[in-house]
């Protein structure tokens, strides 16, 4: 088949319906809706003049697409999600401008879920069954709950303890020693003999939002040292192959990571605070925040 199929219980206004998209009975499409190729547009789905779907979208049954909305190739919609263009409704009153949802590539929504207005879900993210999503959702990351709270990295394996990391995994577990008395713990950090770069700039890292996340990039030449100092968070480590969770917890044992790896710091403890070492500067050409151009372009 190249030619959509519109089933004739179908109504169908719009004339920019893609070629092998499917659009089954009591779906609803209006004269500016765009829908691309080999979609599946499933029974009672409603969709308004200024929506854009892309390639590859499946959208399920008992959903309601609004102006200003915008779907990447390869996104899932399912049954009764639901997206929102206005923050403060009002019956028979013009509005200005809708503040548009981008879905972006290979997303998935899941059954029942709420979108918010204005918001971005990156690339890959998966959201709950349910879930109320109130703020952008990173490239990859898994949410759930009312509001939405990061849970996970997508087809991420969860290794916990850093130092179970295996030699081709993307970062390696660096430890030192630490000494504990009826004064505290120390850990003793000897720079030039345990980390493998020279440290040109440090950042620490505190109050990070519950459910929220930090990073959500890669650096094109600079190497991390991530320490935990208090707290605990989970980093989320990805090559463009292979995805892993590891836990940092303990002010002795760091985590490296190479230039060329994208990281997602999330699950923050409410007194987490983070110290990180870098080789490099965080100049904007430095350091790639979009994870289509991180996997389809490289990196290092």
């Amino acid at each position: 088949m190249t030619t959509p199929f519109i089933h004739p219980q179908a109504i169908c206004e719009t004339s920019s319906v893609g070629r092998n998209t499917r659009v089954w009975a009591f779906a609803h499409l209006l004269p500016g809706a765009r829908v691309g190729a080999d979609c599946n547009i499933c029974d009672g789905v409603f969709i308004e003049n200024d929506v854009v779907l892309g390639d590859r979208v499946t959208v399920k049954c008992g959903v309601q697409l609004w102006d200003g909305l915008r779907v990447e190739d390869d996104v899932f919609i399912g049954p009764n999600a639901t997206f929102t263009n206005d923050l403060y409704p009002r019956s028979r009153k013009p509005r200005g401008a809708l503040p548009p949802i981008l879905i972006c590539r290979g997303a998935s929504i899941g059954a029942n879920a709420t979108v918010l207005p204005g918001l971005r879900i990156g690339p890959g993210a998966l959201v709950g069954a349910g879930t109320i999503v109130t703020q952008d959702v990173p490239a990859n990351a898994v949410v759930a709950g009312n509001p939405a709270r990061i849970v996970g990295y997508a087809d991420a394996r969860e290794i916990g303890d850093p130092r179970d990391l295996g030699g081709d995994a993307p970062g390696r577990a660096i430890e030192v020693e630490a000494f504990r008395d009826s004064r505290g713990r120390l850990a003793l950090w000897p720079l030039a003999a345990a980390v493998p770069f020279i440290p040109r700039q440090m950042y620490i890292v505190d109050g990070a939002p519950d459910g929220g996340a930090r990073g959500g990039g890669a650096y094109r030449r600079s190497h991390q040292l991530l320490v935990a100092t208090k707290g605990a968070m989970r980093v989320a480590l990805d090559d463009g192959s292979a995805r892993i969770i590891v836990t940092l917890s303990e002010t002795n044992i760091g985590l490296h990571i190479s230039p060329g790896i994208w990281t997602l710091q999330f699950g923050h403890t409410t007194d987490a605070a983070l110290l990180v070492l870098a080789s490099g500067t965080n100049l904007p050409e430095e350091r790639v925040t979009d994870y289509i151009e991180f996997s389809v372009g490289g990196l290092v």
